[in-house]
């Protein structure tokens, strides 16, 4: 099951050190623009299956999915597609990079890991 994160859960979740994994579901080269702390990268494309369970072996591990915006439908697709998969502790964070951005939160930049 899905559920949702606001800005100032997901903030709160990273300032407590809490166990979770943030994905952004965004192109490589979007990702390298700028992402949140913290987050991978795994792309809403024909290999995210195989991506995700590589990054994400543990299907009981809480995990954050955002892309771009709150009009971005990419993370929706990308939890879908989780769900089918078998993970059970999804969040979505639906105002995306560009609203932790705008918050004035901090970003990092570079392709990470």
């Amino acid at each position: 099951m899905t559920g949702f994160i606001t800005t100032k859960d997901l903030k709160a979740k990273m300032d407590n050190k809490e166990a979770f994994v943030l994905v952004e579901v965004l192109g490589s080269a979007t990702f390298a623009e700028f992402h949140l702390p913290s987050a991978i990268n795994v792309p809403v494309d024909d290999t995210f299956e195989t991506g995700i369970q590589k990054a994400v072996p543990d299907k009981n591990k809480t995990v954050v999915v955002y892309c771009r915006d709150i009009e971005c439908h990419a993370s929706a697709k990308a939890t879908r597609r989780m769900e089918a998969l078998g993970y059970t502790n999804l969040l979505e964070y639906h105002n995306g990079k560009d609203g932790w951005k705008a918050a004035g939160l901090s970003v990092e930049t570079g392709r990470g890991f």
